[in-house]
């Protein structure tokens, strides 16, 4: 078999898989011996053991298949759910991702399963089954309304009804074939009324060996048993009639009726939907980008002819191109669940590390972001929570004798606010010690003393994210290496992001960052700089103003105006970026064109020749040879084929 033809495919479904596993294994965790929920952990084990002995991975495949033994006797009640017996198991999910990964990055799946199969193996050493041996519980046919309605009126009509019960051999490869074999035989003999598990799991395979299936018919039960043994490899048939008491409706609240895989669900509408590479995505966006640039030049040749028809038809070239961009845009988005999903085990499992109780909860996961801000804020996001976890929540006898639950509750978040998301991350743990932080930034050389005297409280919780800095008294697994909160800020602030810090002491912290919706497509104002064309992000400016000459003021060297009751810097940007002057232009002149940017409490003014106007553009890298020039993010392509630079404004209020 060609491999690299489903390769792919198979990363991608396995990754699904071993998520599904960890959701529901958390649910375990908090209501043992719920069997639905232990039937999705199997189907999900079951189907990754599948696809990895067809793709040939018989390490994975080895060690999901020792795994569903144990899920197997979870289910059947010869284990209990412990923490002790699902920490084993989570350890081989993570090993199974481990797995897959490698594969993803070229490998196989060489990975040492010894220790992980002899745990898994010994949890299920005293069930009393042989070694591999899988004992398979299917459930009891119930009957709604309408089924035992058709199962009494079947029975008034002289048919019979019949409860049959299939047993595949264990060596069956193509069991969905079997079943649809064995639909057939019987379809032209009476008609299927209800299956355990549903038909949806059969055809898909998510079953062991064996299945149950509701039957009315005219046959007798030697010769539905004549024709089920026709099917090659079943082992066993049992045909059982059902009489008028097991036709009787089973009597179940709703929440049972929600749990019970024998039951068929309400049909709900679903989307169909395929996978797409973000690199066609990518390309597909740079092609919106040509037919913008296309779509300004007709604009003004349609205002230049002054032809109504062409007008009329530019517009509604226009009004297109302004659907599609929003389509395209959506078609980049992802929830952010995406990386959430991943936190809660690793949650657990540092904080069993650190041999403390903490829970999270999540808010928001719906909330949507551009594909490449996700692929990014996944590693800066696991920090803060470590850092919550480990410097926020105390430990257990610490909490209770402060008052409060034994257990932490670590908090994340997402939500839309105007153009940016905003993704939160919160404790109910000690606080911040912003005194403790100022003495220890002193003692490092961050600060001196004098600073710390004029220092306002975000300023002192902002010493968090200085390169190097610290609080932990030890070195752990999870902190106290003085790298990490400052990468943290570096990564968001990469991504056009602002983080920010606040907290009380012994009450909790709180983390909020600031994210754009999107890299792709920006609103900038478009100025003049002697003869060049610059952008600046909308989203980093608070005002614009003309100002006389009169209004510029200098002190300690500097450039500055007034600006609500404050004293702002001017930045000169012909003099910061060196812009050529257009032939014939006039330097200076009684009135300056200011761009008040500011960046969390800080205002800059940047002085330009000219306002050309608000735009929404198609923000592009500078390459490889253009990396370290100094406040500019990337460039865009203007309505008249002019390259125009987009400014980083973080840039120049550092400046």
């Amino acid at each position: 078999m060609a491999r690299s033809n489903y390769m792919q495919l198979f990363i991608d479904e396995g990754r699904e898989h071993v998520q599904n596993m960890t959701n529901h294994l958390l649910e375990l965790e908090k209501s043992p011996g719920t069997l639905p929920i232990v039937e999705e952990v199997f189907r999900s084990a079951h189907t990754l053991k599948g696809m990895a002995a067809t793709m040939e991975f018989h390490n994975l495949s080895e060690l999901t298949h020792t795994m569903e033994n144990v899920l197997d006797a979870l289910r059947n009640e010869t284990l209990a759910a412990t923490s002790e017996t699902l920490d084993h198991v989570f350890e081989a999910v993570d090993l199974v991702e481990e797995m897959i990964d490698d594969v993803a990055e070229g490998g196989n799946d060489n990975k040492d399963i010894a220790v992980h199969l002899a745990l898994l193996k010994a949890l299920t050493s005293d069930d009393g089954k042989e070694e591999g041996a899988v004992t398979e519980k299917v459930q009891s046919l119930s009957y709604d309304e309408f089924e035992q309605t058709v199962l009494t009126q079947s029975a008034e009509q002289g048919y019979t009804p019949y409860d049959i019960t299939v047993t595949l051999d264990p060596s069956t490869l193509l069991k969905a074939a079997r079943v649809h074999m064995v639909f057939n035989g019987l379809g032209n003999h009476g008609e299927v009324i209800k299956t355990s598990p549903p038909v949806e799991d059969l055809e898909e395979e998510n079953f062991e060996h064996t299945f149950r299936l509701a039957f009315i018919s005219k046959r007798s039960i030697e010769e539905l048993e004549a024709i089920l043994y026709k099917v090659s490899e079943i082992t066993s048939v049992r045909i059982e009639t059902i009489t008028g008491k097991r036709m009787q409706r089973k009597e179940t609240s709703q929440e049972e009726t929600a749990n019970d895989p024998t039951t068929f669900p309400e049909k709900k509408e679903t989307k169909r939907m395929i996978k797409v590479d973000i690199e066609r995505l990518d390309r597909l966006m740079n092609l919106f980008e040509e037919w913008v640039v296309d779509r300004s030049r007709l604009e003004r040749n349609a205002q230049a002819l002054q032809n109504q028809s062409l007008t009329e038809t530019v517009e509604r070239m226009s009004r297109i191109s302004e659907e599609l961009q929003t389509v395209i845009l959506n078609m980049r988005m992802v929830p952010v669940e995406h990386v959430f999903n991943r936190f809660p085990r690793m949650v657990r499992k540092v904080s069993k590390d650190l041999g403390k109780k903490v829970k999270i909860e999540i808010e928001g996961e719906k909330t949507e972001l551009d594909r490449s801000i996700i692929d990014e804020i996944g590693d800066p996001l696991v920090h803060l929570l470590r850092n919550s976890i480990d410097h926020g929540i105390e430990l257990p006898e610490t909490r209770m004798a402060a008052g409060k639950n034994e257990a932490g509750t670590v908090r994340l978040s997402a939500y839309h606010s105007g153009n940016h998301v905003y993704i939160q991350v919160s404790d109910d743990g000690a606080g911040i010690d912003k005194e403790k932080l100022v003495k220890k930034a002193i003692s490092q050389s961050i600060i001196t003393e004098s600073d710390a005297k004029t220092m306002t409280d975000p300023e002192k919780y902002d010493l968090l994210f200085s390169p190097g800095f610290s609080t932990a008294e030890t070195i752990t697994d999870v902190s106290g290496r003085g790298v990490g909160l400052d990468v943290v800020r570096q990564t968001f602030e990469s991504l056009g992001g602002v983080v920010s810090v606040d907290s009380e002491l012994g009450k909790g912290s709180f983390f909020s960052v600031q994210l754009p919706l999107t890299l792709s497509i920006i609103e900038v104002l478009l100025v003049q700089v002697k003869k060049e064309t610059y952008g600046i992000p909308i989203s980093a400016i608070m005002e614009t103003a003309i100002i006389t000459e009169a209004e510029v003021r200098e002190t300690h060297d500097r450039k500055v105006m007034e600006f609500r009751g404050h004293i702002i810097p001017l930045l000169f940007l012909h003099d910061v970026f060196q812009a050529p002057n257009t032939k014939g232009a006039q330097q200076g002149g009684k009135f300056h064109s200011v761009v008040i940017i500011n960046k969390e409490d800080r205002y800059v003014g940047l002085v330009v020749d000219q306002f050309i106007g608000h735009h929404e553009v198609v923000l592009k890298s500078l390459g490889s040879f253009l990396q370290d020039v100094f406040a500019i993010s990337g460039a865009t392509v203007v309505g008249d084929g002019e390259a125009a630079l987009i400014i980083d404004t973080d840039a120049l209020v550092k400046k």
